[in-house]
This record gives C-alpha cells, structure tokens and sequence, in this order.
C-alpha cells in the first residue's frame, strides 16, 4: 500500500470522463504511444499521451469514453503538451483503460 492521503487531499484530484474524438501515433515519444483528443463537454478539449498502444488500436479508441485527471499541469512529452491524465490499471506491462460502465455526459466529475 502506498501513503495514506486525507479526503481532502483526494477532493483536489479532478477526475472526469471524456470522449477520445482524435487518436494519432505519437513516433517521437520514447515508450509506443497515443496522442489522444479528449471532449471533456463543458471543460473543453484537451490532449494527451497514452502508452496503450499494446491493447488498444486506433480504431478501438476513437469515440470511446475514458476517465481522466484534468487539473495536473501541462506536461511536455517530446513535441507534445499533454493537458490531462488518462487514468487506467496496470497489469505488467499492460494498461487497461478505465470507463464508465454507461455512457455519461462529457465533463462528469468522478467521484
């Protein structure tokens, strides 16, 4: 187990489902990625940078809607700005994407 955090600490986590509208290969990241469009509704559009490439295509993610943290900073990953975290499990090597089980709208907080 790691730390123990507070609620507080955890209420200042943004965890929010999107909708992926664009997938792209992402050739200049060190590891095989993702540069993933994300429709958050109300919040807008931000992009991200996903190591997925092992379990999911292009195809299976397009439209697909995905629980991300939307309030990290930027982060810079080679050319790219990544605006948001896509939240998933480990196993080994493989990460599998967290969703809801319906289908909700854009920018609903997780709770």
């Amino acid at each position: 187990m790691s730390n123990t955090i507070t609620f507080e600490d955890f209420t200042k986590v943004d965890l929010r489902v999107g909708t992926i509208i664009e997938v792209n290969d992402f050739p200049k990241a060190r590891q095989p990625a993702y540069q993933l469009t994300i429709d958050f509704g109300d919040l807008g559009i931000k992009k991200s940078s996903a190591q997925i490439t092992t379990l999911y295509t292009k195809e299976d993610l397009l439209h697909r809607q995905i629980v991300a943290t939307v309030n990290f900073p930027k982060k810079q990953i080679a050319n790219f700005m990544s605006e948001c975290l896509v939240m998933g499990a480990v196993n080994g090597n493989d990460v599998i994407l967290l969703k809801p089980e319906q289908k909700v709208k854009n920018g609903t907080p997780v709770a």
